[in-house]
């Protein structure tokens, strides 16, 4: 357990990449499995024994993160909410120095996800002394991340912003260690051209100051939560990885294959429902086939359809789909259908309505 650390989580932003959901909801509230993206997080964070932790909230969508967060009594720890301009990771850290005053911290950003747990990195960076621990994820396109370039002791020569030419195919992924020496670095860089302070450029200025940075590359996955297709494909590693077969609803008439997860209160009456797949509290599914990797949210009712590998955000209506797949369909939302041939692939947001 390491309680001596405070621990800095990223939930602001705009989200404008997952438009229109996150017109009117936090990208980090997105439910995988029907648990947000952020509730993951907190979860590894806590994990380690940090009971102190601040939260980076945006303007626009900081009250559902404090809805969803509130005092922080489910994870066990005491939440500050710091409010942040979308101005750059680094900036965040900056205006969160009041309350990470002198201590080592942890930084996560609420809609990255990673396999493996927090607590051996803490512990390394902790016994090596260091002041910057970087995690990395070889990815096939590294012009779309910050790219670090190593040497043989796994010590930091390079970072770089998404470039055109990268030098390894090193990602940073969204998990930072620091101690305090990164205020100084940041103190030292100036916003890049896109008016933003990036933590790239303030890890590097560490390594230009002789700082002791290293970098440790993830055994796991690792998922930027970034778009839609990002949603599905973490939705569909947190089903693979983590539901059971758990029937706590009401099932007349059905079909259940393989590991599938029905919530208190849920209705099944002649429907076929094959998992990996998970079926939120208070749902009605009728004459329907609920295919692997979707999550069904509470409240929901389905009918006379069939979807496959998608998630559906509570208190949604989905009638006469004959086919849905990879979509992501907002909460309050209703799709229905006249003409039943033909596959969808839809992207609904909150309180729509969509008749094809």
């Amino acid at each position: 357990m390491v309680p001596t650390l405070k621990a800095l989580v990223l939930s602001g932003g705009r989200g404008t990449r997952l438009r229109p959901l996150t017109f009117t909801l936090a990208k980090q509230l997105i439910p995988l499995a029907n648990k947000p993206v952020l509730g993951y997080v907190l979860d590894q964070v806590a994990e380690t024994g940090i009971n102190q932790i601040g939260v980076i909230i945006a303007p626009e969508t900081g009250h559902y993160v404090k809805e969803y967060v509130k005092d922080g009594t489910e994870w066990n720890i005491n939440v500050k909410y710091i409010p942040q301009e979308p101005l750059g990771l680094a900036h965040a850290v900056k205006i969160a120095k009041n309350f990470l005053g002198k201590e080592d911290f942890i930084m996560c950003l609420g809609d990255n996800l990673q396999g493996q747990g927090l607590t051996t990195f803490v512990q390394k960076f902790k016994k090596e002394k260091m002041d910057a621990l970087i995690l990395l994820k070889p990815v096939e396109d590294p012009t779309k991340f910050g790219v670090a370039t190593l040497d043989e002791k796994a010590n930091i020569i390079e970072l770089v912003e998404k470039p055109k030419e990268p030098s390894s195919n090193l990602a940073i992924v969204g998990t930072y260690i620091f101690s305090n020496n990164i205020f100084k670095a940041i103190e030292a860089i100036k916003p890049s051209w896109r008016g933003e302070l990036e933590i790239t450029d303030a890890i590097q200025e560490m390594i230009n100051m002789g700082f002791n940075v290293k970098a440790e590359t993830l055994n796991t996955w690792w998922l930027d939560t970034g778009k839609k297709d990002d949603i599905l494909t973490a939705n569909a590693k947190i089903l693979d990885e983590y539901t059971k077969q758990e029937i706590n609803g009401t099932v007349q008439e059905s079909k259940i294959e393989g590991r599938v997860a029905i919530r208190e209160n849920a209705k099944v009456v002649n429907s076929i429902l094959r998992g990996p797949c998970v079926i939120g509290d208070n749902c009605t599914i009728e004459n329907s086939f609920i295919g692997p990797y979707t999550s069904i949210g509470n409240g929901t009712k389905i009918v006379d359809s069939s979807i496959e590998y998608s998630v559906i955000l509570e208190n949604a209506q989905i009638t006469g789909v004959n086919r849905l797949e990879e979509s992501l369909i907002g909460k309050n939302s209703k799709v229905t259908r006249n003409h039943r041939k033909g596959c969808l692939k839809l992207n609904v947001g909150d309180y729509s309505e969509v008749e094809i």
